[in-house]
């Protein structure tokens, strides 16, 4: 995949660069181009925003550097995402068409938003991480790359990793422990040491079951709407948990 990114601060995303991302760009598996809007500016000082039309508080982001930036790497007509406030939520659903893009062009707005011209005319989607206000889209667009690129094979070490994981198998994920098997008195649940892996298994199921029905009871009852591919004995737990 590659990911375009559109920012005023390129050097805020050394911090998903690195680590699992920074090796699956050395296999190739995904291509960063960060863009910064800043060079497209006919402005001498480089200025990219100016007062609103019809006043208000602070300053809006101008179109003519930002179309610049679009413009550069001939993005019309494909997927651009407008890290806002107003978009909709991110979540699993949305993470995994995202996951099956080729290519994403992601604009991290700035002030009080970007002139509304651009988002129409590049027909872009706009796209939230939550109902509050951060003051630019970098953090945004930080975790969407980070939890979409999860779920692009090659990414993680074990491929079916990502899908395993908390909230992609529709539960919250159980307690997990590891050395030292006893510390300050607390020790790790026996069934876990015992060398069963069934047992171990349906453990962790019903903690997971029990977390979600506590913490996401919204994700609970999801998950018994579509129980029907259970087997016989997580079945069992998840009677036991509704009890």
């Amino acid at each position: 995949m590659k990911i375009n990114v559109l920012t005023l601060f390129p050097e805020m995303f050394t911090a998903v660069t690195g680590s699992i991302l920074g090796r699956a760009c050395e296999k190739g598996i995904i291509t960063f181009n960060f863009i910064n809007i800043r060079d497209f500016s006919n402005d001498k000082h480089k200025k990219v925003d100016d007062y609103p039309f019809g006043g208000g508080p602070g300053m809006v982001m101008m179109a003519d550097p930002i179309f610049g930036a679009l413009n550069s790497i001939d993005a019309r007509g494909k997927k651009i995402l407008y890290m806002s406030p107003r978009g909709n939520i991110l979540d699993q659903t949305k993470i995994q068409q995202l996951a099956e893009e080729e290519e994403l062009t992601i604009l991290c707005g700035h002030y009080e938003g970007v002139d509304q011209r651009v988002l129409d005319h590049f027909d872009m989607e706009e796209v939230s991480i939550g109902d509050y206000i951060l003051t630019g889209g970098e953090l945004p667009a930080m975790v969407l790359i980070d939890t979409v690129a999860r779920l692009i094979p090659g990414v993680l070490a074990g491929e079916d990793s990502a899908t395993e994981e908390s909230i992609y198998s529709g539960l919250l994920e159980y307690p997990q422990y590891t050395k030292p098997r006893s510390y300050e008195g607390m020790d790790v649940p026996e069934i876990l040491v015992g060398g069963n892996h069934k047992l171990i298994y349906l453990w962790k199921f019903e903690q997971s079951l029990r977390l979600t029905r506590e913490l996401r009871p919204d994700l609970f009852e999801d998950f018994v709407k579509n129980s029907k591919k259970l087997t016989k004995d997580e079945h069992k737990v998840l009677e036991k948990v509704l009890k």
